[in-house]
């Protein structure tokens, strides 16, 4: 008898230490594929500043778009939640889309090497940003199916886990 509930024991240590190291492994992929958005998201804050100074120098009565965008840039910088990053992002990305639409008003700033390399630039982080949102939405999915599963949920509970929040970034 002792020898059938020391082997129940072990089979429940051994399985608690998995639970607990996939745990561990999820939220380690969370946190990786967050430091991909922010890392797209730093690169598209400092492109901004550059497309809207080409932009200015074509187009200096624009003055209030101009202005918009790099508020808006400044606001998506200072979000701390993910939900809120999700939102000002957003918006941001749609302060560079009329920045852009504003610029096909102006045939030489459209012509310009520069503007041009900026805005493939732009749209390459993007793209990027898109690939690093599913990847990141993608593991918060699994740690979260993790967290809410039996048995792993008693692991998750027993070492303060919790829900992680998805990048909301639709257009």
């Amino acid at each position: 008898m002792d020898t059938i509930f020391a082997l129940i024991t072990a089979l429940a240590l051994l399985w608690g230490i998995f639970s607990y190291n996939r745990l561990v492994r999820d939220h380690k992929r969370v946190l990786a594929a967050w430091s991909d958005i922010d890392v797209q998201l730093k690169r598209r804050h400092d492109l901004l500043p550059k497309l809207v100074e080409a932009v200015k120098q074509y187009a200096s009565y624009e003055q209030a778009t101009l202005l918009s965008t790099l508020e808006l840039r400044v606001q998506a910088m200072s979000a701390r939640q993910v939900s809120e990053c999700g939102e000002r992002e957003l918006a941001l990305a749609a302060g560079i889309q009329r920045l852009l639409v504003l610029a096909e008003a102006y045939p030489d700033l459209k012509a310009n090497q520069n503007f041009l390399d900026l805005q493939r630039n732009i749209s390459e982080v993007e793209n990027y940003i898109q690939y690093a949102r599913r990847y990141y939405n993608g593991s918060v999915r699994n740690l979260n199916s993790r967290i809410d599963s039996f048995p792993d949920l008693l692991v998750a509970k027993a070492f303060g886990y919790h829900h992680a929040e998805f990048f909301a970034y639709e257009r």
